[in-house]
């Protein structure tokens, strides 16, 4: 399933995360903030998944989030002086308000030192108006939600945003678009660290998948509606079982009676992508979990996966996941065993 990464070796090295700070800034959103908590703050070390020491700091003892009501907050700002990795959730705001942010100077501080000395900062949603104020934005890839893309652009101008991706990576700068695409870049983090099959045990415990089809564009402005019976998930989840076999639009589309071109139309309006994309991410999750699973030779692997050979597999797999099957092996089987 597709997710856009801009650039997808952004983690090159450095060292995986192992301390989390989430900033309850003035107005935070609480489920936002929940979606940090739930992507680093919860122990799962009783199923061997990785356990952060995740904090809540905030200015002040007590924060008054975007509905009105208050929290109470363990931990000030100097408490995440040495976090790994430091998050900005969502917080209230009106469109075309500007940053609107009273008080927010030691945040901003924060940020920009957490960048200075080599760790990560990460942004949900509207949160990405905070790393923009902090000048972290500039000359970078960078994202949030499709409703507030163009005041993000136009306040600040050097940063380059993308209003279609779910998530984007750029170096020590990671943003998400809206709700759930702040659990999905959660999910990467972990995959990144430590590999595909960790990820999927988050996320089976999460109850949501490890990896979501398409960008935003899927969502924008689409009316909610139940959708019929008549969509193309029986040939997805035949095609999971098919991933050696080649395809083409022209043999998927005979399979569901289409023309190629109503064909690319449908699935690009159900996944979010093209069905070639699609093969080729899902091709790229199966390589991975061999890879960590298993010895076989990355010829072997290569030829179940359905890439033509082993420089087909090599070629995709460093451009989805920004390293070589190889390495990636040697990293991950050996945190496996």
């Amino acid at each position: 399933m597709i997710i856009e990464i801009l650039p997808t070796s952004w983690h090159s090295g450095r060292m995986p995360i192992e301390s989390v700070a989430v900033v309850a800034v003035p107005g935070v959103q609480p489920f936002e903030l929940g979606i940090a908590w739930e992507g680093f703050g919860i122990d799962r070390s009783d199923e061997g998944l990785p356990n952060y020491d995740c904090s809540l700091v905030s200015l002040t003892p007590t924060v008054t989030t975007g509905p009105g009501w208050t929290i109470n907050t363990p931990h000030r700002l100097d408490h995440a002086a040495d976090a790994d990795l430091v998050i900005i959730p969502a917080f209230q705001r009106s469109q075309n308000s500007g940053f609107g942010v009273p008080g927010a100077d030691a945040i901003l501080e924060l940020l920009r030192h957490t960048v200075s000395r080599g760790a990560s900062v990460m942004s949900f949603c509207g949160g990405a108006f905070f790393l923009g104020e902090a000048g972290l934005l500039d000359d970078r890839d960078c994202t949030t939600h499709w409703r507030y893309a163009a005041e993000l652009a136009s306040l600040y101008p050097q940063a380059r945003v993308d209003p279609n991706v779910l998530f984007v990576c750029d170096g020590p700068v990671l943003t998400s678009a809206g709700t759930a695409a702040g659990l999905d870049l959660c999910l990467h983090l972990i995959r990144a660290d430590h590999g595909e099959e960790v990820a999927r045990k988050v996320a089976r415990r999460m109850v949501m998948p490890p990896h979501r089809d398409g960008g935003q564009a899927q969502y924008v402005d689409a009316p909610i509606r139940t959708r019929t019976a008549d969509t193309l998930a029986p040939l997805l989840d035949e095609l999971l079982d098919e991933l050696a076999e080649e395809h083409s639009i022209e043999s998927l589309a005979s399979r569901c009676a289409m023309s190629p071109r109503t064909f690319a139309r449908r699935f690009r309006q159900e996944t979010g992508t093209t069905p070639l994309a699609w093969l080729t991410q899902q091709r790229i999750l199966l390589a991975r979990r061999m890879l960590e699973a298993g010895d076989d030779p990355i010829e072997t692997v290569a030829a179940r996966a359905g890439f033509a050979n082993a420089a087909m597999l090599r070629h995709h797999f460093s451009d989805k996941v920004g390293t070589s099957p190889a390495a990636y092996r040697r990293t991950f089987r050996l945190k496996a065993s």
